[in-house]
C-alpha cells in the first residue's frame, strides 16, 4: 500500500469548514442585518479580510496546510454576494506595500496584530455611494512564549482601528463587525464609538483552521445559521476579572479567586459587570424552550436529576440549533459555592421553522459536590453534598436561565467521593468567598484562610514505593510478546538493565529521523539496546490545531480550541477528531500533542485559543470527545498541560499557588473526564504547581493521576521542562529526570537526536540509583507504563525487523567523514560512492529562550531529507546528530532551506 505521509487527508478540510462554522458566535444583530443576502452590496474594511488567521502562534497552529482561505474567498463562493470590488482593490495594492509581518519567523516573534490600513472620509463616502452594508474585520493573534496584554494592539484596539470604526460608522447605517480572533477581546469599543447604534451585527469568527475564511463567510452570508455560544465571559474591562490582579507575575501567581472563575464570578459577585454572559450566542431564527419534565431518581448521593427540554424553531426564514444549559445553585452551606454552575447541556440537531426536538440532559447529584479542603464539613478530603436546597435554571446563557420550580433535596451532609489531601498549597495566603446575600441576590465578597498541606510527601512516597522486579537478563521476550499476551509487562521490562531502564524514560527530538520527518519527539526504542527488544520507535507530533511537521510536510489545520468549545457540540468535536486520527494513522503518528485543555482563568494568557473554556466541565466533555475520536483510528491524544499552565509569561519559573479545592473543582476537573473517558497520553506542564514543578509533582502525577482516577498511560513533560525534589521541592534542573521518575511522570520529552543510549543531556537518573535517591523499581514503573502504551500503538502494528536485518551489508563500507564548513559558503556539491546509512553531525547554536523552537531543512538535490532542530541553547554552540538516514550513492547538492528563524549552523559533518 503506497504512503501517503505528508499528503492531507481527502474531505478533512470539508469536515472543518463544517466545524468552524458551528463555533461562531453571533453577539448582535439589531434589525436582521446578518445574513448578507443577493440584494446587498457589502463594503468590507480591514485588512484581515485578505491576512485572514487560521489560528494562533507557536507548537499550537504550526501545521504546514496545502492552501488557506481569507475572507474574501469565501465570499467567492457565494456567487450571489455583491462585494465592493473597488474598495478590495485599494486594500489589495495597499497590502501589496505593506506584507503581513510575521516578526521574522522567529519563535514568538509574530506581533499580535497586523498594521491597519488608514482609511479617509473620502474613501468610506465613496464605498457607501455603491454599497448599502458594512462589514469591518478585526484580526489578532497571540500563541506559546507570548502572552496578550491590555494595550492596543492585543486585548484592545489600536488607534487605527478605534479610526476605522468611527469613519465606516459615520457613513454606513448597518456595520457589521466581524472578530477573527484567537481569544475575547475587549468589547467597550461597541459603547464608546461615537454612533454605536450604527454597530448593528458583531461576529466572533474566532479562527477556523484551513476553512477559516470560506467557513466565516458561510456564516455571513446564511448558508450556516450561527449557533455558537459563549465559551467565556466577556466583562466589560479586563480589570473586571477577578485574577486579572494575580495574573502574569514572573515569581508567582496567587489563585486568590479560588474556584470563581470566571462566571462563576460574575454571577456570584459582581454581575453588572457582564458584557456578554457565559453561555450566551444569536441565531438567525428564534428559538423557544419549556422544560417539559424534571424527574429525580435515586436516592442521597445516588440521585440523578432527569431534564426534559422542549426546543422548538419559532422563527419564520432559517433553520438552526440552540444550545439547552443547566445550571445549578447549590446552598451556601458551610463551604460556600457560586451562583452558578453548569451542570449540563445538550445541541439540538438543525431545526426548521416550526419544528421541535426534545433535549434529555441527565445529571447526577454526585457531580454536583464540592470538596472540602479543610474539614469545615466534618468531612475534611472529601466531596461532600451539603444539605439543602439544589435549584435548577434552563436557558441558553448563565444570566438568563430561569429557575425550575422542582427542586433537588438533600436531607443531610452526603460524602460522595472519599480521597486524601493532595496538591495542597505550603504558602499561605487568603480566598475569597461568598458572605451575605443583598436583596438583588448579590453575595458580599469575603476572605478566608487557605488550608495549608499538612501531610508529610516523604513518608507518602517511601511507603507507596514499587516493589523492584529482580533483573533477568535478556530471556528473549520481545514487545510482541507482551502484545499477543504470551509475556506479562513486567516479565518483559525485568530484562532491562538500569542502562536500559534509564534509556527508556528518554525521548529524543526535535524532528527524530526515526519517525515522520519533522515531528516532535521520537520515544519508546530509539535506543540500539532497546530496539533490540522488539520496542518501536514511537512517534509524537504537536499539536491541538493538526499534525506539525517542521519538515514542511502538509496537514490539515483544525479549528482553534475555543472555537470548538464555542459550538457546545461534543457529538461534531469527536466527530472532527475521528478525522484527524485518520490523518495520524495515514502519517504513522501514535500520538497527537493535544487537545490543550488548561482553564481560561484570565483572557490575557497568550495561549487560550489552544484550550476550550472558563469551565471545567465544558473544557473535560470537549476533550473527552476528542480523547475518543482520535482513539477509533488506534492513535491517542495527550491531553495537555497538566496542570495550571495558565499564563506564558515565565511559564517554566512562576509558580501556581492554587487551594487544593481549587485545583480540583477547577483545573484539575476537565483532565478527570478526559481521562475517566479513556485517555492514555498525558503532558505534565512546565510551571511549578504549589512549590512542586509539574513534571516531578507525585501527588498531581501519582496520587491523583493513577491511584484515584486509575490512568494507566503514559505521562511525559513538555519539551525541555524542569524538575525538582518531589517531597523537599528547591530549585529545578533540566537534568533532574531522577525527581521525573519518582513522582512517576514516565518520559523525558526530550533530548537530542541519538541522545536516549548516551545520556546526551547528563541527566542524574542512574546517579540516584546509587545515592539511594530513585529505586530501580520506580524506573522499571515508569518503563513498563511505556511499554504497555507501545504495544497498543500503531507503531507495534507495522512490521519489526531485527537489528541484524537493519544493519545489512551495504552498510560495511569505509566512509571517511566529510566536514562542510556554512560560515563560508551555503551549499557544498557531495559524491557519496556507495548506498548506505549515513549520520550527519551537525553544530548549532540559538539565541533564543529555553523553549523557542527554530528549524532548518538539510536539503540533498533540493529535496529535504532532514530536519536539523533546536531549542534555545543561549548562544552556546552545541552538537546535533541525525542518524540512520538512508542515502543512494551519487552525485548531490547541499544546502540548507530554513523552516523557522532562529538557528544559526556553523558546520555539518557527514559520516556513516
Amino acid at each position: 500500500m503506497e504512503k501517503k505521509i505528508g499528503i492531507p487527508l481527502e474531505g478533512f478540510d470539508a469536515a472543518v469548514r463544517r466545524a468552524a462554522c458551528e463555533g461562531m458566535v453571533l453577539l448582535k444583530n439589531e434589525g436582521e442585518m446578518l445574513p448578507v443576502t443577493e440584494k446587498d452590496c457589502i463594503a468590507v474594511f480591514g485588512r484581515c479580510q485578505i491576512d485572514y488567521y487560521r489560528s494562533g502562534t507557536g507548537s499550537g497552529g504550526a501545521v504546514n496546510v496545502a492552501y488557506t482561505t481569507n475572507l474574501i474567498d469565501g465570499f467567492r463562493e457565494h456567487k450571489n454576494i455583491r462585494m465592493n470590488e473597488e474598495l478590495l482593490q485599494v486594500y489589495q495594492a495597499w497590502i501589496g506595500e505593506h506584507p503581513f509581518d510575521n516578526g521574522g519567523g522567529v519563535w514568538a516573534g509574530e506581533p499580535w496584530f497586523q498594521q491597519e490600513m488608514p482609511v479617509t472620509d473620502e474613501l468610506v463616502k465613496g464605498a457607501r455611494f455603491t454599497s448599502n452594508k458594512a462589514i469591518v474585520v478585526i484580526g489578532r493573534t497571540a500563541g506559546e512564549d507570548q502572552d496578550n496584554a491590555a494595550v492596543g494592539g492585543s486585548y484592545l484596539l489600536t488607534e487605527d482601528e478605534k479610526n476605522l470604526l468611527e469613519v465606516v460608522t459615520k457613513y454606513f447605517e448597518e456595520t457589521a463587525v466581524v472578530l477573527n480572533v484567537s481569544n475575547i477581546i475587549d468589547m467597550s469599543w461597541m459603547k464608546t464609538v461615537t454612533l454605536p447604534e450604527r454597530i448593528k451585527a458583531v461576529l466572533y469568527t474566532w479562527q477556523g483552521g484551513i476553512a477559516s475564511g470560506t467557513a466565516s463567510a458561510d456564516v455571513l452570508c446564511g448558508a450556516v445559521t450561527p449557533s455558537g455560544k459563549l465559551p467565556d465571559t466577556i466583562a466589560k474591562s479586563i480589570s473586571d476579572y477577578p485574577s486579572s490582579e494575580n495574573f502574569g507575575d514572573k515569581k508567582a501567581n496567587i489563585y486568590a479567586e479560588d474556584i470563581y472563575v470566571g462566571y462563576r464570578y460574575f454571577e456570584t459577585f459582581a454581575p453588572d459587570a457582564v458584557l456578554y454572559p457565559f453561555g450566551f450566542g444569536l441565531s438567525y431564527t428564534t428559538f423557544s424552550l419549556e422544560a417539559t419534565d424534571m424527574k429525580i431518581t435515586g436516592q442521597n448521593a445516588e440521585a440523578s436529576v432527569g431534564i426534559t427540554v422542549t426546543v422548538k424553531n419559532s422563527g419564520k426564514y432559517y433553520a438552526g440549533k440552540e444550545v439547552v444549559q443547566v445550571y445549578v445553585e447549590a446552598p451556601q452551606g458551610k463551604l460556600g459555592k457560586p451562583a452558578r454552575v453548569l451542570a449540563g447541556f445538550a445541541k439540538t440537531g438543525l431545526l426548521k421553522p416550526g419544528e421541535s426536538e426534545k433535549a434529555e440532559i441527565r445529571i447526577s447529584a454526585a457531580s454536583l459536590a464540592s470538596y472540602d479542603d479543610s474539614g469545615i464539613t466534618g468531612h475534611k478530603s472529601c466531596y461532600v453534598l451539603e444539605e439543602g436546597s439544589y435549584c435548577f435554571y434552563v436557558g441558553t446563557d448563565a444570566r438568563s436561565a430561569a429557575a425550575l420550580p422542582e427542586k433537588l433535596t438533600i436531607e443531610t451532609d452526603l460524602v460522595t467521593e472519599e480521597l486524601e489531601q493532595a496538591l495542597a498549597p505550603t504558602e499561605v495566603y487568603t480566598r475569597i468567598r461568598p458572605g451575605k446575600r443583598d436583596e438583588k441576590g448579590i453575595y458580599q465578597l469575603e476572605r478566608e484562610a487557605v488550608p495549608t498541606q499538612d501531610i508529610s510527601l516523604k513518608d507518602r512516597i517511601t511507603q507507596r514505593l514499587p516493589k523492584a522486579l529482580n533483573i533477568t537478563g535478556d530471556k528473549g521476550i520481545r514487545l510482541s510478546d507482551v502484545k499477543e499476551q504470551r509475556n506479562s509487562p513486567e516479565e518483559f521490562v525485568a530484562q532491562f538493565s538500569e542502562q536500559e531502564l534509564a534509556a527508556i524514560v528518554r525521548g529524543e527530538g526535535m524532528c527524530n529521523p526515526m519517525v515522520t520527518p519533522g515531528t516532535a519527539s521520537a520515544f519508546g526504542g530509539t535506543a540500539s539496546d532497546l530496539y533490540h527488544y522488539g520496542i518501536p520507535a514511537l512517534c509524537c507530533s504537536d499539536g491541538p490545531s493538526g499534525i506539525r511537521m517542521d519538515s514542511g510536510l502538509k496537514a490539515t489545520q483544525m479549528p482553534i480550541g475555543t472555537l470548538l468549545a464555542a459550538a457546545w457540540d461534543p457529538k461534531m468535536t469527536e466527530e472532527l477528531y475521528v478525522w484527524e486520527g485518520l490523518e495520524l494513522q495515514r502519517n504513522e503518528i501514535d500520538t497527537l500533542l493535544g487537545p490543550g485543555m488548561n482553564i481560561h482563568r484570565n483572557p490575557l494568557n497568550g495561549r487560550n485559543f489552544e484550550y476550550f473554556s472558563e469551565d471545567p466541565l465544558l473544557t473535560g466533555v470537549q476533550a473527552a470527545a476528542a480523547v475518543r475520536g482520535i482513539a477509533k483510528n488506534g492513535s491517542q491524544a495527550t491531553i495537555k498541560h497538566f496542570a495550571c499552565n495558565n499564563q506564558e509569561v515565565e511559564r517554566s519559573n512562576a509558580d501556581s499557588i492554587v487551594s487544593e479545592r481549587a485545583v480540583r473543582e477547577i483545573y484539575l476537573k476537565g483532565f478527570e473526564i478526559a481521562v475517566k473517558a479513556g485517555a492514555k497520553s498525558v503532558m505534565t506542564s512546565y510551571n511549578p504547581l504549589n512549590g512542586h514543578w509539574a513534571a516531578s509533582n507525585y501527588d498531581l502525577c501519582t496520587t491523583i493521576l493513577r491511584e484515584e482516577w486509575g490512568f494507566d498511560g503514559i505521562v511525559m513533560t513538555d519539551w525541555w521542562a524542569k524538575m525538582n525534589d518531589p517531597v523537599t521541592a528547591g530549585a529545578a534542573d533540566m537534568k533532574n529526570t531522577a525527581a521525573m521518575v519518582r513522582a512517576q511522570n514516565d518520559l523525558y520529552m526530550v533530548v537530542t537526536n541519538g541522545g536516549s543510549q548516551e545520556n546526551a543531556y547528563e541527566d542524574n537518573t542512574l546517579e540516584a540509583l546509587t545515592t539511594g535517591n530513585l529505586t530501580v523499581g520506580e524506573l522499571q514503573r515508569c518503563a513498563v507504563n511505556i511499554c504497555r502504551f507501545a504495544c497498543q500503538s500503531l507503531a507495534a502494528q507495522r512490521p519489526w525487523k531485527p537489528l541484524q536485518e537493519l544493519m545489512s551489508e551495504k552498510d560495511s563500507f569505509v566512509f571517511d567523514p566529510i566536514k562542510f564548513d556554512f560560515t563560508q559558503a551555503e551549499s557544498f556539491a557531495v559524491h557519496l560512492e556507495h548506498d548506505g546509512r549515513y549520520k550527519f553531525i551537525i553544530k548549532v547554536s540559538s539565541r533564543l529562550s529555553t523553549q523557542a523552537q527554530s528549524a532548518s531543512n538539510l536539503m540533498l538535490n533540493d529535496k529535504a531529507v532532514a530536519t536539523i532542530q533546536t531549542n534555545g541553547t543561549d548562544g552556546k554552540w552545541v552538537i546535533v546528530k541525525l542518524e540512520n538516514i538512508d542515502l543512494a550513492a551519487g552525485d548531490y547538492q547541499l544546502r540548507l532551506e530554513s523552516v523557522k528563524a532562529g538557528i544559526e549552523i556553523a558546520w555539518i559533518s557527514i559520516t556513516r
